[in-house]
């Protein structure tokens, strides 16, 4: 870079530098994968690091993964370490490191010539299909993590260029899908060699020293206009709570609580009044009442600033975010985990944002769908077994200025849809439908987003689990809005329609549909002003 450059300018280049190194490594994931999930649905997330494991940049793909992959590459440091050129590390155990078990993280150090320490880290998650457990999808109704399927504690996949054969074995033994898993995992290693290509190409080009500056301007930049942000909010203290509609063991709401404390471009997030860790897989590790904080204040952030914020360590410097020992959002091992990356953060999203409603009115729109409506589903089909495993989208939230968006993936899900004609050539179901839900979103002077309705045809023997939340308590509307519709699930069989809750496993027959209405989003203001 000339000496004349304008720092500005700089710090721009290599802000976009940093991030096509991730978002290259998506690319590359998406096309080599194998399961729709990661393939078509785009449910993976790929990250850059330096090498004392600050977070450097992120693609822009799922927000959930926004304070998690941090949590990874310091597990992986903290029990891989040392590292030499070639080594890959695999984890997915949401007490180090992950966030449930279907989330597999490979964490790779970056070497520059002649350097002993590794100069960056690249890392990817993606949601596998199958990791094992009680049902196929690894979404099972649990009660502790062993039950959710393999463990697998940060441990090295690949040792100097090396693979473990012999994990590698262990891994794709205890899946129902093997061929797949395979497909997937080479997919991600094929990604990592795709990231640390184009950082060598960028050393080769600027030099190391020059990458280090530049990321350390852009820390700070992250840092300091995550700060400008904040110092616009008015300072002062916000509580909000809200409710999960069970655990998937009992019947109790599950209440979560957050207070913001926001003064001198700073924000507190307290969770102290959230219920304690539930006996079901609602149960949700740290990290992931991190990233949706980080996720709001992120949409904040762009709103009042008018321009995106770097996604790096230093967007998360300004935040402090505490969660009660023992609770809901920190359950001690190995309370079982599974809906908790899925279903609770969607409410920690909820509760922060209903929080920030009171601190910015005019800005922050109505509860979205608030559930993912975790679908999965497998058997053995002409003799071959099958997992599936998709999130469906519904409404979003009105806001001051505009309707709610229908049919779209909200908050800490941003992945894609599954293509009807995808589903349909990999899996033996037939999609009797496909559509809007009309009239589920709350009515207001802006009107909240319509959810789906979906339905599944089963051309065989299956067993389908439910993960959904919005059930029974609706998404809430904002300064006068009504609420969202809540979501409604069935199963036809014979003529005969019985109702489900947001949460069940059931084995289902040939010819029998499942048909799963997901929420609206909530209304923003009086209806009529």
């Amino acid at each position: 870079m000339s000496a004349g450059a304008p720092a500005a300018a700089t710090l721009s280049i290599f802000h976009h530098l940093f991030a096509s190194v991730a978002e290259e490594m998506g690319l590359t994931l998406e096309r080599t994968a194998y399961s729709p999930n990661i393939k078509e649905r785009l449910d993976f997330s790929c990250a850059l690091f330096l090498g004392d494991g600050r977070m450097l940049a992120q693609a822009a793909h799922i927000p959930v993964h926004l304070g998690a992959m941090p949590a990874s590459v310091q597990a992986a440091l903290a029990h891989a370490a040392p590292f030499a050129p070639g080594d890959v590390v695999i984890l997915n155990d949401p007490y180090l490191g992950g966030t449930h078990l279907p989330d597999i993280t490979l964490v790779s150090p970056v070497f520059a010539a002649g350097e002993p320490e590794p100069a960056f880290f690249v890392a990817s998650r993606a949601h596998h299909a199958d990791v094992g457990g009680m049902v196929p999808g690894s979404m099972p109704r649990a009660t502790e993590l062993y039950q959710e399927g393999l463990i697998v504690p940060p441990v090295k996949l690949v040792e100097a260029g090396r693979r473990n054969e012999a994990l590698w074995r262990l891994i794709l033994r205890n899946v129902r899908t093997p061929a797949e898993r395979a497909g997937d995992l080479a997919a991600q290693l094929a990604a990592h060699t795709t990231g640390a290509a184009r950082l060598e190409a960028i050393r080769s080009r600027y030099g190391l020293p020059e990458m280090k500056a530049q990321a350390a301007a852009l820390i700070a930049y992250a840092r300091e206009m995550t700060a400008a942000a904040l110092r616009r909010c008015p300072p002062g203290r916000y509580t909000f709570r809200d409710y999960l509609d069970d655990d998937g063991q009992g019947e109790a709401p599950v209440p979560i609580q957050v207070t913001l404390a926001i003064g001198e471009g700073r924000l507190e997030a307290d969770f102290a009044g959230t219920a304690g860790a539930v006996r079901g897989n609602l149960n949700a590790v740290p990290a992931i009442a991190r990233s949706a904080v980080a996720y709001c204040v992120r949409c904040v952030a762009l709103a009042l600033l008018g321009s995106e914020l770097p996604m790096n360590e230093g967007a998360f410097e300004p935040l402090r975010v505490t969660v009660p020992p023992g609770s809901l959002l920190d359950p001690p091992p190995p309370h079982a985990v599974a809906a908790g990356n899925v279903e609770t953060s969607q409410r920690v999203v909820d509760v922060v944002f209903g929080a920030l409603a009171q601190a910015l009115p005019d800005l922050v729109p109505a509860a979205s769908q608030g559930t993912m409506n975790n679908l999965s589903f497998g058997g053995v089909y002409n003799g071959e077994p099958f997992a599936y495993y998709e999130t469906i989208g519904g409404g979003t939230g009105a806001g001051p200025q505009a309707d709610g968006a229908s049919g779209l993936h909200v908050h800490m899900s941003n992945t894609r849809n599954t293509p009807v004609e995808a589903l349909e050539h990999a899996l033996p179901v037939r999609v009797e439908r496909y559509a809007l839900r009309e009239r589920s979103g709350g009515r207001g002077r802006h009107t909240g987003g319509e959810g789906i309705v979906r339905a599944l045809r089963f051309l065989c023997p299956a067993t389908v689990t439910l993960t959904g939340e919005r059930r029974r308590r609706p998404p809430y509307g904002l300064q006068g809005g009504e609420p969202g519709a809540c979501g409604a699930d069935w199963l036809e069989r014979n003529g005969e329609r019985l109702a489900l809750g947001g949460k069940a496993t059931l084995e289902v027959e040939p010819g029998d549909v499942l048909t799963i209405n997901t929420p609206g989003g909530g209304g923003w203001g009086q209806a009529g002003e």
